[in-house]
């Protein structure tokens, strides 16, 4: 792909050095329709990364946009608080029939704010309003969000330096197979947590990712999380699943913990619940634990009708029939396995790892740098991947649930391309 030497001067100039996405991908996109993204020159990028897991249908998904403009044409209400609005009733109503009824859940819901970090805030406040206690655990490796109480159960050490202030109340704990097998599971946890002398104060919850997404693709086994839940009941401590990139389907079924066949107390979903990109963010919680004052946790931004819309418009096209939806997600990602094996037996001395779990993998190399230069070279063939782990180390594939078998193919070709011609 030849490119023109885009304008990007008033990128550079005026917008903060905190920019990160854009310095990967140096163009100026334009457009963008399905998985496909389109600069202003008209050059073509086949998008595997979806908005980190924002865009499970698709750049501007016609059935959702349809919804959209209808909604705007005919001045249905845009902001609302959390008001009760005829968008917010739709959007509720279809979540509890296509979502919960047929999961045998039974969550309140709760509208925290428009981002996946107001709703792991929320969970956390919650969980220490419901137990009365200060402390959370989290896992090595997590990634929660940027607000100060999310980073504080973060492990990036480069993320959790940005806020500048100490981060408490948080202690982190071996994720699966941190020790590569050679430790029972949760033998330290569980000393800790009956050691009078450990100096862990007892958690109100234990917040995990069941994928950990930018923590390197590391999936956690179904065992695994169901050992934690039992874990969790006998300590009474709350378990929080946070599914903002995992849930809505990414890894098969609707919620990510549906394999494991547990039911957490606490869920926070974001990212792809809007179905079209718009803000929006839920926090779902059993009855029993819905303590909250009226008020209590509140955001101006928090009742976003037109994210309801598109939210409303993505369940009744995707998960009237999730069975449907959960087979062709796990087609496709043995699809997307079967490449990366491929790579590997290619690449013996380079890869270390692939790993994922329905439309999410990952792809780690012996050479922490080399991820990133395999995602530059994709870049410069027209695709559009990121990196994720500790060190950037793992290439990340987190292509939309609505790419089609040829899309994928050639998006695959061109990532065994990009490792074949870097170093």
């Amino acid at each position: 792909m030849t490119i023109t030497q885009p304008d990007l001067s008033v990128f550079e100039t005026l917008e903060s050095e905190v920019r990160s996405y854009c310095r990967g991908w140096p163009t100026v996109f334009d457009r963008a329709q399905g998985s496909r993204m389109y600069d202003e020159d008209g050059h073509a990028y086949l998008d595997f990364f979806a908005g980190a897991g924002s865009l499970n249908y698709g750049h501007n998904n016609p059935v959702l946009k349809r919804a959209l403009i209808d909604y705007l044409a005919r001045d249905g209400v845009t902001h609302g608080l959390d008001m009760s609005t005829t968008a917010k009733r739709n959007f509720l109503q279809t979540f509890q029939d296509l979502v919960l009824r047929p999961r045998d859940l039974p969550y309140k819901v709760m509208f925290p704010g428009p981002t996946g970090t107001n709703a792991v805030e929320s969970a956390l406040k919650l969980a220490r309003k419901v137990k009365g206690r200060e402390a959370i655990v989290s896992f090595t490796n997590a990634f929660h969000g940027m607000s100060l109480g999310s980073l504080a159960v973060t492990g990036n050490a480069f993320k959790r330096a940005g806020a500048g202030i100490p981060l408490v109340h948080g202690t982190p704990m071996p994720f699966d197979n941190y020790f590569d097998g050679t430790v029972p599971d949760f033998l330290w946890f569980e000393r800790l947590l009956e050691d009078q002398g450990s100096g862990l104060n007892k958690p109100a919850a234990v917040i995990v990712e069941t994928v950990q997404g930018e923590g390197g693709i590391n999936v956690a086994r179904p065992e695994w999380l169901r050992a934690l839940k039992e874990l969790c009941e006998r300590q009474d401590m709350l378990l929080i699943v946070d599914d903002i990139q995992m849930g809505c389907g990414r890894t098969g079924a609707f919620f990510s913990f549906e394999e494991a066949g547990i039911t957490p107390d606490i869920v926070t979903v974001s990212k792809s619940i809007s179905g079209y990109g718009l803000p929006m963010s839920l926090c779902l919680f059993k009855p029993e634990l819905d303590v909250w004052e009226p008020g209590e946790h509140n955001g101006t931004f928090r009742g976003n009708n037109p994210a309801f819309v598109t939210a409303t418009a993505a369940l009744e096209t995707y998960w009237a029939d999730g069975s449907a939806m959960e087979k062709q997600t796990r087609a496709r990602g043995e699809q997307v396995e079967q490449a990366l094996i491929s790579i590997t037996e290619e690449n013996l001395a380079d890869v270390k790892e692939y790993r994922g779990r329905g439309l999410v993998w990952g792809l780690e190399f012996h050479a922490k740098d080399r991820a990133s230069k395999v995602a530059g070279r994709a870049f410069e063939l027209g695709l559009l991947i990121e990196t994720s782990g500790p060190e950037g180390e793992v290439v990340k594939l987190l292509p939309a649930l609505t790419v089609t078998p040829d899309e994928l193919d050639e998006g695959l070709r061109t990532l065994a391309r990009a490792v074949r011609e870097t170093v």
